[in-house]
């Protein structure tokens, strides 16, 4: 019987071989869903153990976590000792082995997590070298920053996009807008308020048919594709933001800068020489989503210091309060704020308030 490995090659050669057109468009979304149910099956480690692999182990700290993914020596650990060395210090964290190398960096009040991973090579996502314990990793981050060497193709920023692809990483991308649940019986019943240009219930049903789902209401509130199906089916798709690092300018000329500044995501720097660091983390910041709010205890000026950094989507008055002390909320009475998410200066709120950056909170709890 042929490995996993083997039936994955041969389901990429038939679908290379295959001309695309309207005709063959059901057999290949086919194909797909046979793909991703062997590579869900070649990347989940044996024993039912999810984790990341032994050696790659890092406590997760600080408000978020990015992680460094490239080809090896194209500078991830000098931008990582640049990085941390510059705007912080390199952080200590118990870990296995220093297979992974940690780091923080402060920025605008907020401590980020660097995790400057071993570098990946082409077939990761098939089990070539340390590749599958390194993207594991990757999948619990925040935020990818992919480092391509400038002087190389960008062929590299392709093979890696794949790798983290055949990972279930979607970089930059939002999960369709589609609902799906199985049921008992009635078949295969599909709405689509939205209209579809790729898709028509026989796709639908080939597809689910193949991870034997002949029953089930399927809602397209996006024009999706058989992939959009195949990633809400496989239900292990993570969606993370990723900056392309194009290291080592100093090596080119003003004209090929000009050209690589147009690259979605991206960001020319010099790691060595520490050149762009502040657009860096500029967009960090901004791919990150993190929103600072300042605490005021009763009867004093606010706490400037030493912000609450809440994620984007996740930044109600109860779960500031969460993040201060689980306790708080057993005796929370209501919120007093000041900032842009209130319009009389300061206003009290209750707990399902949203919270917006830089406002200023004090908690009053019940006598």
């Amino acid at each position: 019987m042929p490995t996993i490995l083997e039936q994955i090659a041969d389901i990429e050669a038939e679908m290379a071989r295959t001309q695309r057109n309207k005709a063959t468009e059901r057999h290949f979304g086919v194909l797909k869903a046979k793909l991703a149910k062997l590579r869900r099956e070649l990347i989940t480690p044996k024993g039912g153990s999810s984790g990341p692999g032994e050696g790659f182990d890092v406590a997760k700290t600080g408000d978020a976590r990015i992680g460094f993914v490239g080809f090896p020596s194209v500078g991830k650990s000098t931008l990582l000792t640049n990085l941390a060395g510059v705007y912080s210090e390199v952080a200590s964290y118990e870990f296995t082995t220093l297979t992974t190398v940690p780091g923080v960096v402060r920025y605008k009040g907020a401590r980020i997590q660097l995790l400057d991973l071993p570098g990946i090579i082409e077939g990761a996502k098939d089990g070539k070298g340390r590749g599958r314990q390194v993207i594991a990793v990757a999948r619990t981050c925040s935020l990818i920053f992919i480092i391509l060497d400038v002087l190389k193709p960008l062929e590299h920023k392709r093979i890696i996009e794949r790798e983290l692809e055949g990972f279930g990483i979607r970089l930059n991308k939002r999960p369709p807008n589609i609902s799906f649940k199985k049921k008992e019986k009635g078949g295969i019943n599909m709405t689509t308020p939205a209209v579809q240009s790729r898709l028509d219930l026989e796709m639908v049903r080939s597809i689910l048919a193949e991870y034997r789902i002949h029953n089930a209401d399927i809602t397209l509130r996006c024009d999706a594709t058989a992939d959009d199906i195949i990633d809400v089916v496989e239900g292990n798709r993570i969606y993370i933001p990723a900056i392309y690092l194009l290291n080592k300018i100093d090596q080119i000329s003003i004209e090929e800068l000009d050209i690589i500044y147009k690259i979605p995501h991206a960001v020319p720097i010099s790691a060595h020489h520490k050149w762009n660091f502040d657009d860096l983390l500029e967009k960090m910041w901004s791919y990150l989503c993190l929103i600072r709010i300042y605490t005021k205890p009763k009867g004093q000026l606010p706490d400037y210091s030493a912000p609450v950094v809440l994620q984007d989507g996740h930044s109600g008055v109860e779960d500031f309060c969460n993040t201060l002390h689980k306790s708080i909320m057993k005796e929370f009475k209501h919120a007093v704020v000041w900032g842009s998410s209130v319009k009389h200066q300061p206003q009290k709120v209750g707990k399902d308030h949203i919270l917006q950056d830089e406002d200023v909170v004090q908690v009053v709890k019940k006598i």
